[in-house]
């Protein structure tokens, strides 16, 4: 029978029976002489367990409270290992958001939904997204400068023989374009007259344009070796393959290297010029990406307008950079990612949207069952919309309706961001937006300035696509001399100027005169040509 079924008092007399018994089997244990070792131990065992029996208390089954009180610490019921977990995944999906919500399009693979060429069903193209027209391989229309007869000696079809045989007055005319067989490069001596000057009672030396004073790479091979490390992309190794494979130039990777950055220093003059215009700008776009000096990380800005472009390559992405290169204020609108250094100096900044906006799709790709996150997202976006509306109705609203529209996108900003219980989630794009509040609107305001960074980013395209394929630089002097390059190449083109024809005119100009030919010379240099011939 069970002892928890027992009468107390009938526990107690079974208890003191076995307690006596136990205690008349150890008397005879030790009185017992004959038992042996092995006999007297196993009785003592058994003594033991019993009375261990004897003294042990049944306890009720114990409750979860009470479970919970006497649990060791650091051990959670599964409710609350669950939860834990949830917030954990929860906290690992925000950070891989944050991490990749501005991965430009070409990190993205391929195989990925609307990655690279790859469109959804139908063939249509992602959102906001036309399709270019292509102009394909349009008619030759240049005057011929040869021309070659090509003559019927055999029938293409049977091999019979036709050399006989007159032609017909019928032929076939094709106009192609060919560029000149590879050739052995020109080697020049130069005889340099001298003549002494009773003026200044010197004897003076003439000068070439051919070539850069002291070099013996002519000015024809520098502009070509500029452009195809600029403009290409190509790095030395590359660049030393291809001048010694088509032209039979035979020059080293630190051959190359120096001359470049010999050229720079002299077109250090026109970079400094491209600065200023630059710090004078209306409306400016400035960015910033990774870059490498022998391995280590440093950083590649650009800071344009819709005439100029301004690169430069620092160890710090910090607000120091910004404040060296426009000052402490800049009196134009600063459009910008986001990027906390630019508040380091006093203007007015738009902030761009397109990467807000991007992070926001990617939370609620993440969490898809948070519905919320794309209504915040349809209401934000229309916002947005909306202000571009406004900006464009300015004038034929007129100032007062202006600002009292601009009064109500404000508002309605204000209290999207108060939305009601939100989650962790949405808190936290909640957060992201109101720390850009002050400068979401901004473009409203001012014509011409957009709601987004796309022109910063295409400035710095460049730069990116030379990072990719040759890692960076390999010095300073070396990152200056492409900083340098980088920022007139892309001034050039910005203005509609041949970049070639820039960089021979400005050393010749440097040849004959000590200094570079700066590029408002060469614009105002242009139009005269240009009126003179017209003339």
């Amino acid at each position: 029978m069970n002892e928890s079924y027992l009468p107390i008092c009938d526990k107690l007399m079974i208890k003191k029976t076995i307690d006596s018994t136990l205690e008349q089997v150890e008397d005879l244990l030790k009185s017992d002489k004959d038992l042996s070792e092995d006999a007297r131990s196993l009785f003592r065992t058994l003594v033991l367990i019993v009375k261990a029996q004897v003294r042990h208390k049944p306890t009720k089954p114990k409750r979860g409270k009470e479970l919970k009180e006497e649990r060791p610490e650091g051990h959670l019921t599964l409710e609350e290992e669950n939860a834990r977990l949830k917030a954990e995944l929860e906290k690992i999906k925000i950070k891989e958001v944050n991490k990749n919500a501005n991965k430009p399009s070409s990190k993205q693979p391929e195989w990925e939904p609307k990655g690279v060429g790859n469109y959804p069903k139908g063939g249509k193209q992602a959102r906001g997204k036309k399709k270019r027209k292509g102009s394909g391989n349009k008619r030759k229309t240049k005057k011929p400068t040869i021309k070659v007869e090509a003559t019927l000696e055999s029938c293409t079809n049977c091999g019979n023989d036709l050399s006989s045989q007159a032609p017909l007055k019928e032929s076939n005319t094709r106009i192609i374009e060919d560029i000149s067989e590879i050739s052995e490069p020109e080697v020049i001596e130069i005889e340099q007259e001298k003549k002494y000057c009773s003026n200044c009672r010197q004897v003076v030396t003439a000068k070439t344009e051919l070539a850069l004073p002291g070099a013996d790479i002519g000015l024809n091979a520098t502009a070509l070796i500029c452009y195809l490390w600029v403009s290409m992309c190509l790095p030395f190794t590359r660049l030393r393959k291809y001048l010694q494979d088509f032209f039979g130039f035979e020059i080293s990777t630190s051959g190359l290297s120096k001359h470049v950055i010999r050229v720079s220093g002299i077109l250090e003059e026109v970079y400094n010029e491209i600065l200023e215009d630059v710090q004078s700008g209306n409306i400016l776009f400035a960015d910033e990406t990774g870059w490498r000096i022998r391995g280590r990380n440093w950083w590649l800005w650009v800071f344009g307008t819709s005439r100029s472009a301004y690169f430069v390559i620092d160890k710090s992405r910090g607000g120091d950079v910004v404040r060296r290169i426009l000052g402490e204020v800049f009196l134009g609108v600063m459009v910008v990612d986001g990027w906390g250094a630019y508040l380091s100096i006093i203007s007015e900044q738009q902030s761009c949207m397109a990467h807000l906006l991007r992070k926001i799709r990617k939370f609620y790709k993440s969490f898809p069952e948070l519905k919320d996150i794309a209504a915040f997202y349809v209401k934000f976006r229309r916002i947005i919309k909306d202000g571009e509306r406004l900006q464009a109705l300015r004038k034929e609203f007129g100032e007062e309706k202006f600002y009292r529209r601009f009064a109500r996108l404000e508002i309605r900003l204000e209290e999207l961001l108060r939305w009601p219980n939100p989650d962790n989630v949405l808190q936290g794009v909640i957060n992201k937006v109101r720390r850009q509040q002050s400068r979401t609107l901004t473009f409203v305001c001012y014509p011409e300035v957009p709601c987004h960074n796309n022109f910063a980013e295409y400035l710095i395209r460049t730069g990116v696509l030379k990072r990719k394929i040759s890692g960076g630089s390999k010095s300073k002097e070396g990152a200056k001399a492409y900083a340098i390059f980088l920022s007139i190449h892309t001034t050039c083109k910005l203005r509609k100027v041949s970049f070639l024809s820039f960089l021979k005119e400005s050393l010749k100009h440097y040849i004959r005169t000590g200094r570079p030919l700066l590029l408002k010379e060469f614009e105002e240099y242009t139009k005269t040509e240009i009126l003179k011939k017209a003339a």
